[in-house]
């Protein structure tokens, strides 16, 4: 943050924007939020959760429970929270689910296993006040030394090194559970996971709809020992990158076909390779192989030709998004309307 009053720091596709403090800070109030909570079997925690966020001021706190089977909803109504039960399965459909329900213009929103502190909520919420659309907390920036096992502490920061490198935009911990963000811009976003990535495709849809996004400090404790996890740290890990790498089919295609264009020759090279080996050395001749090598190096090149072409349609079509969201934001600090026009 400068000190002459400009946002120096905003990820809109990677791309840095200023925006004046003067022109976009407003003040929330607790009424325009609501504190959002997907749960499953959270009964040792999300009372204490709710209770955090009343302390807090924040009175309007929705509970969406994935069918608990212990008294995670009961709890929550005790507790002085509005509890839905989502139709579907996974924590992705619960979160899409409970915001259509929700009718204020801001969304706070964390897991309910106890690690998140409901202090960080102003924290939170303050870049909304100055312009922001999306919030991620950043658990690194504070967190217990428990908190996170050395395994799951590894596979975060190499998600989130992947992140940076196929999807061009440094969020920090693109995993975090505590998000904070405007109604308006979730309904913008392309959301299709319904389970657990849901954190993984938010990020992914913020640079690829320019969702102005920051990254603030926040604390991360460690579960409560009557608590348990249950992300399963290598299978889940897997799953993440793979939808890091699919995601990126929309996002970034030239990085995706292009990969997949460069796998293709690698893999065709070294059979062709082989092919002349056995050929100058033994005079034997592999027609079959041969083709294949042939097959997969024209594959590869036409993947790599079709990511590039993609690639330029997909900056096209951000630009031209920019200048419609430019020519909209004009027209509205001129105070035109539908019925001026």
């Amino acid at each position: 943050m400068e000190n002459d009053g400009t946002l120096a720091h905003s990820d809109r596709g990677g791309e840095v924007i200023a925006m004046s403090e003067a022109e976009t800070t407003r003040e929330i109030s607790s009424e325009e939020v609501c504190v959002l909570i997907p749960t499953l079997d959270e009964a040792a925690t999300v009372g204490d959760v709710i209770d955090g966020f009343h302390e807090q001021g924040y009175g309007n706190v929705v509970v969406i429970d994935g069918g608990s089977e212990d008294d995670t909803q009961e709890i929550a109504r005790e507790h002085g929270a509005t509890v839905l039960v989502q139709s579907g399965d996974g924590k992705g459909q619960a979160v899409r689910e409970a915001v259509d329900y929700i009718d204020v213009p801001y969304v706070l929103m964390l897991d309910g296993d106890g690690t998140y502190d409901p202090t960080d909520a102003e924290t939170m919420l303050e870049p909304l006040s100055r312009g922001y659309e999306h919030v991620i907390g950043n658990r690194f920036a504070d967190m217990d030394d428990d908190a996170m096992r050395a395994l799951n502490g590894f596979g975060n920061r190499m998600i989130n090194r992947s992140f940076r490198f196929i999807h061009g935009a440094d969020y920090d911990d693109i995993l975090s559970g505590y998000r904070a963000f405007t109604a308006d811009s979730f309904e913008r976003l392309s959301l299709d996971s319904d389970g657990f990535t849901i954190e993984t495709e938010l990020a992914v849809e913020c640079v690829k709809h320019g969702i102005d996004t920051t990254v603030v400090p926040i604390s991360y404790s460690a579960r409560p020992e009557e608590s348990e996890t249950n992300l399963h740290p290598i299978r889940d890990g897997g799953t993440i990158i793979l939808a890091l790498y699919s995601l990126a089919k929309t996002n970034n295609p030239l990085f995706y076909f292009g990969s997949l264009g460069v796998s293709g020759i690698a893999a065709g090279g070294v059979v062709a390779a082989y092919v002349l080996w056995q050929w100058v050395q033994y005079g034997q001749g592999h027609e079959i192989l041969a083709v294949v090598a042939a097959a997969g190096i024209l594959l590869g090149v036409q993947l790599l030709m079709f990511g590039v072409l993609s690639d330029m349609f997909v900056t096209l079509h951000r630009e031209q998004r920019r200048r419609l969201e430019q020519i909209t934001r004009e027209r509205r600090e001129a105070g035109e309307t539908d019925d001026d026009r």
